[in-house]
């Protein structure tokens, strides 16, 4: 005897070519096919307009290139109107790197710091107060911090440049002459201040999706704050750490103005961070444009094409940084 029952108030099953047929009549609609259009649209004009924008850097670089007598990449000059004429983008690279990696040293420490103060220790409201305030630095325009810097830093660093000299100064990296903080260690520590707020943000973010049982976990296990941070929020949020920090450095490498208006230009490589004097890629394009003949103009375009291709590299590596570890988005938790 069949003991088996039908229900006939269930509803019967959905058949494969019943999904099927709704979804395609559903990717049919003409909204959806005007939104796909869009989207791949977009996504293919930003792809053109880079190889556009790379195109037109190569071609005025390679004019530049084939005539230029001095080795580009050694060279410690900068002469396209010579003749014959000599340039090179030793000084440039060094100045940009240097400036770079000193605000990095600078701003990540204390950009976690505040992150995490602000996810995990301070109250609600202090720590609304915190990240509103960080959201107002990240909104202020660069000529601003310029104008800061060459008015309010530059004469106030003298007595942190002596104090360096007086302890540090037999290293020969933190020497000083004396002479005016118009120096790269000026430039870092001014850009560290300009992509503090990138990388608070951005951090500040990754920490508040951390999964909450994996600080439960921690702390059922007996784990203090600070034990549940070093194990459980720094651990799942190292990658999205990393990738912010990237995009801090990112906008460290092609900051312009407020660099041009804090460094004392210079085509040497000084043994001292302290000694005024230097260059970067984005200051050295922003002076000398205006006055550069048509040589010089692709001789600066030559520059740019190489901080172009510094700041795709460092895009990539934050790219592939967040493809090795998508959860720190907080999306599997």
């Amino acid at each position: 005897m069949d003991t088996t029952t039908e229900n006939p108030a269930a509803p019967p099953a959905l058949q494969p070519a019943e999904t099927d047929k709704g979804a395609t009549r559903g990717a049919s609609r003409p909204g959806d096919r005007v939104f796909i259009g869009l989207s791949r649209g977009s996504g293919i004009f930003v792809l053109v307009l880079m190889a556009a924008i790379a195109a037109f850097l190569t071609y005025r670089a390679v004019l530049a290139l084939s005539k230029n007598e001095a080795n580009f990449f050694t060279t410690l000059e900068w002469n396209p109107s010579g003749v014959p004429p000599q340039f090179g983008i030793a000084v440039l690279a060094f100045g940009t790197i240097v400036s770079s990696v000193i605000a990095m040293a600078i701003a990540v420490p204390i950009a976690v710091g505040i992150a995490l103060f602000i996810t995990h220790y301070a109250p609600r409201k202090l720590g609304g107060t915190i990240a509103y305030v960080i959201d107002l630095l990240a909104a202020v325009p660069s000529i601003v911090y310029g104008l800061w810097g060459a008015l309010v830093l530059v004469p106030h660093l003298n007595g942190l440049y002596g104090w360096l000299d007086d302890y540090f100064g037999w290293t020969g990296v933190f020497a000083w002459d004396g002479g005016p903080a118009r120096s790269l260690f000026t430039v870092g520590i001014l850009l560290a201040i300009m992509i503090l707020p990138i990388i608070t943000n951005v951090s500040r973010e990754v920490f508040r999706q951390v999964p909450r049982m994996h600080e439960e976990a921690a702390l059922a296990l007996g784990a203090t704050r600070w034990e549940v941070i070093r194990m459980s929020v720094l651990p799942f949020g190292r990658s999205g750490i990393i990738s912010a920090s990237m995009l801090g450095l990112g906008r460290a490498l092609g900051e312009t103005m407020a660099v041009a208006m804090v460094l004392s230009p210079t085509f040497t490589i000084q043994a001292s961070l302290l000694d005024a004097g230097g260059g970067t890629f984005a200051q050295n394009i922003a002076s000398k444009f205006n006055e550069a003949t048509e040589m010089g103009r692709d001789a600066l375009i030559a520059s740019g094409l190489v901080l172009f291709v510094i700041t795709l590299l460092v895009n990539g590596a934050a790219r592939l940084i967040i493809a090795r570890r998508k959860e720190y988005s907080g999306a599997n938790a």
